[in-house]
Order: C-alpha cells, then sequence, then structure tokens
C-alpha cells in the first residue's frame, strides 16, 4: 500500500503550503488545507489497495476532496451531510464564484472568508492530488516537485514577494523527504538485502552493509543545493534587492506591512492598495508649501499599447546618482512662473520593497543616504537595490504657476515628446476618436480642449466612481467605460484622458503614485494606501507636464483626490472674467477629511489605480550592478566546484 510513501507525499504537500500565509489574515486556512489533503491521501491508498488503474485513480482522488468539500461547506445541502446533490453542488458552485469575485476584488492578505476558504482548500486538495498521483501511483518523485513549486510561488505571484526564510526550508525540506523516502522505496524493490559476517569473540556476527558512506554524501549533496539556493541570488544582481533573507532592506512583514508599488506593473499596485481591509500608514511628510501640497508621483507611464499603460526601462547609471546633486531640469519647463517647496518625507518603516521615491515633481534635488538614482527622462527617483521602508529624505522641487496667457499658447511640442507620447494604437476605434472631438467642439488650443476632457469626466452625474470594476485588459474594456457603464476607478479615468488628449494632438501619459493626503493636527500630512492614485500628466510648450484630474473626489470618489487651479480657467491669473485677487487657495482636501472608498481586503487586488499591466513594454525593475562581473564569475565558477 505504500503507507510511507503516500505519508510523506501529503507531508510535503502542507509544508509546501505554509508559504501560502503571506496572503491570508488568519491561519484558518491551514486547518481546510489539512483536511484537503487527508481526503486525497485515503483515496488514493484505496484505490492502490483496490488496484484501480492509474487512470481512474486521479477521479478517485477527486471523489474523494468532493466529499469533504461537501461536508464542510454545503452539509445542509448533500444527503447524510456528505454525499453531493445538486443543490450542494450548486451551494459549492456559488461558493466558487464568490471566491474568484473577492480573489479579484480584495487585496492580500485576505480575511478567510468561507468562499476565499474553499477555493484554498480545493488548490491544496489539487496539489496533493498531483503530488500523491505522480509520487506514488507513477513512482514519479522529481515530477511531483512541480505542483508543490507551482503551490509554494503563489504569494510571489500575487504579491510580488517571496517565501520568508523560514517558510523556504520548510517546503525545500518536504521535497527533499518525498525524495528519499522514493528512494528508499526503490531500493526496497531490489530484493533481500546482503549481510556480511565476521568473527568476534568466536562468533560469527551478522551486519546490514555499511551504507553510512553514502547517507553522509546524500545530505553533504542536500545541504549543498539548499545552501546554494538561498546564497547565490544573493550575489546576482536584481535577484535579491533587499538584502540577506529579506533582512535590512525592506521593513517590517506584520499584517500592518504594506507593499509598494511594483515596478512591473504599477497600476495594478495603486488598486491594491485602494481595496486593503484596512488604510495603513504609507508615509508622513511636512512642506514649506503654504497652500495645500501637491501630488507625491512615483512612475509616469507613457506606453500605450491599446490594452494597458506602461512605462519605458528606466536609465539610470552611476552618473544618474542623485546623492548631493542638483537634478537635469525638468523636460518642457521654460519661462514659467514657479514657486520653490522642501519637503520632508519618512517612509513608514512597514513599507516593504518601494525601491521609487514618492515626490513632488518636478524635483530638483533630493537628500537620502544609499545609491538613489534619477531616470533623467521621466525624474523618477529609483534604486537598484536600496529600499525607501523606514527612510526619511528631503525633496526640493518646484511647482509651476503658469498664467492663463502661457497656458493658451498654440507652440506645437517638440518632436521628441510627439514621437512617444502622441502614439495612438490601430485598435483604437473610430468612434473613440469622434468623441473626443465632440466632447472638445470648437476649443481652439491644446489647454482648453484639455480642460473640457477633464470637467466632462467630472461633470455630476456623467460618470460614477467604483473600485468594483475589473481592471482594463484591451480596448474594449476602454470602449465600455466610455460608452457603456461610465463606471471605474482611477486606473480609468486617468488612462480615458491620457488617450483621448493624444487623439486631440496633446502628447500625456500616466502618473501614478499618491494625492496630497491629509492635514494631521501637528501641521504634517499622512498619507495612508487609500491615497494611492493614477492621473493624466499633459505636455504644453513652455510649461511641461502638468498633471489634471478626471476622477471625481470627494465621499462618491477617491476621497483626497484635487483638481489644480489651472484645470480651472477662472481661478487662473489673467484669465477672462476671473480675479486673481479673489482666488481661493489652491484646491486640496480639507486639513481634517480623510480618503473614502470601498474596501475589502487583500494585496491581490488588481486595484484603484490600477489593473494589470502586460509584460509587453512593462518597465523592469531598474538595473544595477551590485558586483563587478568578474567578481561575479568568480563566485559562479566557486559555487560550480563545490
Amino acid at each position: 500500500m505504500r503507507l510511507r510513501l503516500t505519508v510523506v507525499a501529503g507531508l510535503a504537500t502542507l509544508l509546501a503550503s505554509v508559504g501560502l500565509y503571506p496572503l491570508f489574515e488568519t491561519a484558518g486556512w491551514f486547518g481546510t488545507g489539512l483536511g484537503a489533503v487527508l481526503a486525497v491521501g485515503a483515496a488514493g491508498m484505496l484505490t492502490r489497495r483496490f488496484r484501480v488503474a492509474a487512470a481512474l485513480c486521479p477521479v478517485a482522488a477527486l471523489a474523494g476532496l468532493l466529499l469533504y468539500l461537501t461536508a464542510l461547506f454545503a452539509p445542509g445541502h448533500a444527503l447524510l451531510g456528505i454525499v453531493p446533490t445538486p443543490a450542494s453542488l450548486s451551494r459549492l458552485g456559488q461558493l466558487i464564484d464568490d471566491g474568484w469575485h473577492d480573489a479579484n476584488t480584495y487585496a492580500a492578505p485576505v480575511p478567510v472568508l468561507p468562499a476565499i476558504d474553499l477555493l484554498t482548500g480545493t488548490g491544496i486538495g489539487i496539489v496533493a492530488l498531483l503530488v500523491d498521483f505522480l509520487a506514488v501511483r507513477l513512482r514519479r518523485a522529481a515530477l511531483a516537485g512541480l505542483p508543490l513549486l507551482a503551490m509554494y510561488s503563489m504569494p510571489a505571484a500575487v504579491r510580488q514577494q517571496s517565501a520568508t526564510w523560514p517558510a523556504f526550508p520548510l517546503g525545500a525540506g518536504g521535497y527533499l523527504g518525498l525524495l528519499v523516502a522514493d528512494a528508499r522505496e526503490q531500493l526496497s524493490g531490489w530484493g533481500r538485502p546482503v549481510f556480511t559476517r565476521h568473527w568476534s569473540a568466536g562468533q560469527a556476527v551478522r551486519e546490514r552493509p555499511d551504507s553510512s558512506p553514502l547517507a553522509v554524501s546524500g545530505r553533504r549533496i542536500g545541504l549543498t543545493a539548499v545552501v546554494i539556493a538561498i546564497v547565490v541570488p544573493l550575489a546576482v544582481p536584481g535577484i535579491e534587492p533587499r538584502g540577506l533573507l529579506g533582512i535590512g532592506g525592506g521593513g517590517g512583514h506584520g499584517l500592518g506591512a504594506v507593499t509598494s508599488p511594483d515596478p512591473m506593473d504599477p497600476l495594478v499596485s495603486v488598486k491594491r492598495q485602494l481595496v486593503r481591509t484596512g488604510d495603513a500608514d504609507v508615509l508622513r511628510y511636512r512642506t514649506s508649501d503654504g497652500s495645500p501640497p501637491d501630488y507625491l508621483r512615483m512612475y509616469s507611464l507613457d506606453r500605450f499599447d491599446g490594452e494597458e499603460w506602461t512605462t519605458a526601462p528606466t536609465h539610470g547609471d552611476k552618473s544618474a546618482r542623485i546623492a548631493g546633486r542638483t537634478l537635469p531640469a525638468a523636460p518642457g519647463l521654460g519661462a514659467t512662473a514657479v514657486r520653490r517647496v522642501t519637503t520632508k518625507i519618512t517612509i513608514d518603516r512597514r513599507v516593504r520593497g518601494m525601491d521609487v521615491l514618492p515626490a513632488p515633481y518636478p524635483p530638483t534635488k533630493v537628500s537620502i543616504k544609499g545609491d538613489w538614482r534619477v531616470d533623467v527622462p521621466s525624474l523618477t527617483l529609483f534604486s537598484p537595490h536600496d529600499s525607501a521602508g523606514g527612510r526619511t529624505y528631503t525633496v526640493s522641487s518646484i511647482r509651476p504657476e503658469p498664467n492663463y496667457q502661457q497656458l493658451e499658447t498654440t507652440a506645437p511640442p517638440p518632436a521628441a515628446v510627439t514621437a512617444r507620447e502622441l502614439l495612438v494604437p490601430d485598435s483604437v476605434t473610430r468612434d473613440v476618436f469622434a468623441l473626443a472631438a465632440s466632447v472638445t467642439g470648437p476649443a481652439p488650443t491644446p489647454y482648453e480642449k484639455a480642460v473640457k476632457l477633464d470637467q466632462w469626466f467630472t461633470r455630476p452625474g456623467n460618470f460614477t466612481y467604483s473600485l468594483s470594476t475589473p481592471p482594463p485588459r484591451d480596448i474594449g474594456a476602454l470602449h465600455d467605460f466610455l460608452f457603456e457603464s461610465r463606471t471605474g476607478y482611477c486606473e480609468q479615468f486617468a488612462s480615458s484622458m491620457a488617450l483621448m488628449a493624444r487623439i486631440l494632438g496633446i502628447p500625456a501619459r500616466v502618473g501614478m503614485g499618491y494625492t496630497a493626503g491629509t492635514r494631521q493636527a501637528d501641521g504634517s500630512w499622512l498619507v495612508r494606501t487609500k491615497d494611492a492614485h493614477a492621473w493624466p500628466e499633459l505636455y504644453f510648450t513652455g510649461i511641461g507636464w502638468l498633471r489634471f484630474e478626471p476622477t471625481p473626489a470627494g465621499g462618491d470618489g477617491q476621497g483626497s483626490a484635487t483638481v489644480p487651479d489651472y484645470a480651472t480657467p477662472q481661478l487662473v491669473p489673467g484669465a477672462p472674467g476671473g480675479d486673481p485677487r479673489n482666488r481661493p487657495p489652491t484646491s486640496g482636501p480639507a486639513p481634517t477629511s480623510d480618503a473614502t472608498g470601498s474596501a475589502p481586503v487583500l494585496p491581490r487586488h488588481r486595484g484603484d489605480s490600477p489593473d494589470r499591466g502586460g509584460t509587453t513594454g512593462a518597465a523592469p525593475r531598474p538595473k544595477g550592478t551590485r558586483l563587478p562581473v568578474g567578481r561575479l564569475l568568480a563566485a559562479l565558477v566557486v559555487a560550480v566546484l563545490l
């Protein structure tokens, strides 16, 4: 019956499942997974006991898993509380639908709701089925590592977070134990062991063959493999940017920890933060700006492929390090009046993996310790291997204050800008072009067209803000947002306005980061996860990039979003019909306002500011060289020799 191998296969599955813990708020899911593994193992033993054909073994294991899940999640709809019926199957199907909805709505860590618990138990059970079938029934223990690896890798796929060091040896140890158990079973099939005899004190002593040298060699190989798997990635640039075992660069790992925006897909990370169960602190700052401060930008997404906005790879090398240096001038900024601002920012220590600094745009100088660099085209501040969690830094920046005459310029933008920020994919349908033209009407200048676009999105009753909207995956989703549902969150609003601006001949891109946050009693400003945001940035000759705000604000929208003064012509100095002396302060969140928004839980959410970006054109993590090439090659040679 291969009882030992069955037990080890189930134990390996359970140990690998420990790596799933970052996805959940509590450990209640583990009991469900344990029951699923036991149910699958029992079914597998029965099929081997009665010599069921190999092809039918997975079917029997699925039946055992179904009985277990029925008894656990739909006993009131089942015969005798365990035998599936149409009603119980319908109940399980409804829970699975709810689970998929929750998985695409909440951001990890998620609460262990019944629907989530069912999905988790089902997933662990299916992995247990594959491991048992491959390792015990087909005697292919090595191949059984593939489903174990798939489950073990889930946190990295969902939260961009690798397993912590305690979870790694558990998963690796379970797999190695499965290989050892299989090897022993294989040896037992070779026949009876041959014993040697030798004489001691006049008596013949029978002994087993001395296999200790082989056992020692096996342990050495296994230990070396595990050590290399942990140590070698530390020597490869870009694989482990936050220090040994995640210590020293990433901040805390508690339930309150915040995962920073993913550089491969920033827009996905925005919604994840917006739909967290808790509104966790991200950073605090103080500013010299007398009026409410502007947004804190992290990324500029300037590539639109018809499905999503992504950013070009950063171009930071050693010559672009920012320590003690004045940053390059903001692209396009001419003789426009500016207000100089100093902002002192402290990132919460629980923030993990933040290798891009939130900062007012455009920054002119940054004081921070460590190897931080600037991507010259976008003025993105990043590090190839440092993390901002727990750091305090000071940003000097300028805040453009263009007048009406400057905004109304019709001078064409430079070719370097139009070549990249005016591209519109062929997949964009003609009705989107027609809509952009009808919204702006006969507006004669790019600025007036931009204002009309902005006001069209924010006009009461025109669009609805909702975090439950799935992130756009293709041009069809954009079309639905503009013409059908007119419901979405900041990603849809920012993406749509940026695209329509390009259609109208205005260079545009999507900015991503955080709104100004909420002012505190001590005069500082607090930015929380609900302040994550995306917005369009439009280019005007002689002024450069200016942000607009098409996303509804307040209680019915992105709570802390604000409309800049220049987006309201009556408030622009020198604008027709407007007296600058009567201008109210720059629009911003009230001192006591708080960001609102629906929120369910998770980092697995694809959310609020964004949607899951694709792989094409996605911004790779900034590349840095941690070790000289020669030292790296030498280290690899030593590893191979070992």
